[in-house]
């Protein structure tokens, strides 16, 4: 009965540990900024081409930076660049790129919360995305609660 108990209560913790894993963490979320901020400080064009392709280590699963130029237009993501950031609204209309906008401080790291659905889903759920000015661009990561 013990062992049988002991091995359901390490099966629980080994899918509990790769459902965890799914998503991008606060921490993880955070330390992408962080790098983004030093890959725009080394090279802006190298870096926002890299963040728009997801390459060298610019995304992880539902993590990646985006950015935004001092005009409020995406100049790094996925599929918005061109569009305007600085007018994006979450699914409830809040406006979150002028909040985005307003809270990115050079050597800050400040956040925001929204509304949004993660990747392959249509219910919005919270996302807090950090955000932060590195040169003349506002960038962020976000991640899921």
């Amino acid at each position: 009965m013990r062992k049988t108990l002991l091995v359901m209560l390490c099966t629980a913790g080994i899918h509990l540990t790769a459902q965890a894993g799914e998503f991008g963490t606060a921490a993880e979320a955070k330390a992408m900024l962080e790098r983004a901020v030093a890959a725009v400080k080394t090279d802006k064009a190298s870096a926002l081409e890299k963040f728009t392709k997801g390459e060298d280590g610019f995304k992880d699963r539902d993590l990646y930076p985006y950015c935004g130029g001092p005009d409020g237009t995406f100049t790094a993501h996925p599929t918005l660049v061109g569009k305007s950031l600085k007018d994006l609204k979450d699914k409830a209309g809040k406006a979150l790129g002028e909040e985005i906008y307003a809270k990115a401080e050079a050597g800050k790291i400040g956040e925001v919360a929204y509304m949004w659905p993660r990747p392959g889903t249509d219910a919005p759920v919270e996302k807090i995305t950090f955000v932060t000015k590195a040169d003349d661009q506002v960038c962020a990561v976000g991640y899921y609660k």
